[in-house]
């Protein structure tokens, strides 16, 4: 047998490393490399989609060295803090109906009073500043249109003036700020994006509204949205990596929370705050917040008013959504396919590879151009410049 095996040995190491170089090459460009799934029923939208959003047609290529779910959503968190520039806003503080504020950033350079708006709605813990922002109003700068980063209660450096903050259920903030931009800019386009719990702000409130909706929004774009909040949280917390994603995002909360409690000597918040700091999980965090908060007899309860799977028939306005089959946050098969495939005003790119908020692609990813910003600035371009009318989507 050791007879049979010494030619093998004799084989100079370089032709080994070049069959693995060579067997990485086939998986990467037979396994990893594949056009996007672009679910949506046949219609006009679908169409409109086909003809006027190229990237829906190609090949996504993510970053050769960096195609794994959770180092896509790590790494691109990380090249976009460094690569991209802090954006300058003009801040406008607004004043709610209870009496809370919220601080507006606009991004206008290089635009006009006529320019295009789209409202962005952050993720969970997610300010005006943050990567995956800076990435869209990068994009969004370079097609003439304007951005407003809608920051939520007690974010984007703005004190609480109520004891309330926010939610994935509730949309009531969002639904002022909308009625607000209409009211400023009466004849422009107004379009609004949401990534990650911002995708489920935004989601809930055009179910919410429905055939409303369509005179205040020519479209909405969703980015990494947790369709289902209950396998989505599930999701994040069944493996050590996910976990300590989990984890992190909770310290977040707890942190923002605690800042904003004891920046009375009363406290702010009428909670149990030793509990609240001892959360480990989102989980954790909302069932000792976020439930009392806004009146839920439990998370299951809360979390089955803010999940958007199964209020997809709800929605009257044009929804592009992109989703990562490898979503550390949201299972592949927890995406509503066959909902999506039945609804005519609403589709989803699912990439196969992207992570959450990730979409790394090229070999160096350090270009601003980035393709989550490419496909936002496709998708409103095409909604706000070729002339075909939403209503008709």
């Amino acid at each position: 047998m050791l007879n049979m095996l010494e030619p093998l040995l004799d084989i100079p190491t370089v032709y080994y490393g070049a069959l693995v170089g060579i067997g990485f090459c086939v998986y990467y460009l037979f396994e990893v490399v594949k056009t996007p799934m672009l679910v949506c029923a046949n219609g006009p939208f679908r169409s409109f989609l086909e003809e006027h959003v190229p990237l829906v047609r190609n090949k996504f290529w993510p970053t050769l060295w960096c195609f794994e779910s959770r180092a896509q959503t790590i790494m691109a968190s990380i090249l976009r803090s460094r690569i991209l520039p802090p954006i300058v806003y003009r801040r406008e503080i607004l004043t709610l109906s209870d009496g809370g504020e919220v601080a507006l950033d606009w991004a206008e350079e290089g635009s006009s009073v006529t320019s295009p708006i789209v409202i962005i709605l952050p993720g969970l813990t997610g300010a005006s500043q943050a990567e995956y922002i800076k990435c869209l109003v990068s994009a969004a700068k370079k097609v003439g249109i304007r951005c407003m980063i809608f920051n939520n209660r007690g974010l984007g450096g703005v004190e609480l003036k109520t004891p309330r903050t926010y939610c994935a259920a509730n949309s009531d903030d969002l639904s002022e700020v909308v009625d607000h931009v209409r009211k400023l800019y009466p004849h422009v386009p107004v379009g609004a994006t949401g990534i990650s719990m911002g995708g489920l702000i935004l989601g809930n409130y055009l179910a919410q509204q429905g055939t409303m909706a369509r005179n205040k929004l020519k479209g909405c774009f969703l980015i990494s949205v947790p369709w289902n909040v209950f396998a989505a949280t599930k999701n994040t917390e069944e493996n050590y990596f996910n976990l300590m994603m989990n984890k992190y995002l909770a310290g977040t909360l707890r942190k923002n929370i605690q800042r904003l409690h004891y920046a009375t000597e009363a406290g702010f918040f009428d909670v149990d705050i030793e509990t609240l700091l001892k959360s480990q999980t989102v989980r954790e965090f909302d069932s000792h917040f976020t439930v009392k908060q806004f009146g839920y007899r439990d998370v299951e309860e809360y979390y089955s008013n803010a999940t958007i799977h199964d209020k997809l028939h709800l929605i009257d306005v044009p929804l592009l959504c992109l989703s990562a089959a490898d979503d550390p946050f949201q299972p592949v098969q927890a995406i509503p396919l066959k909902e999506i495939s039945e609804t005519k005003k609403v589709a989803v790119v699912v990439t196969s590879r992207g992570g959450h908020i990730g979409f790394l692609e090229g070999v160096w990813p350090v270009k601003e151009e980035q393709y989550m910003g490419k496909l936002f600035s496709q998708f409103f371009t095409a909604l706000f410049t070729t002339g075909v009318d939403h209503q008709m989507l």
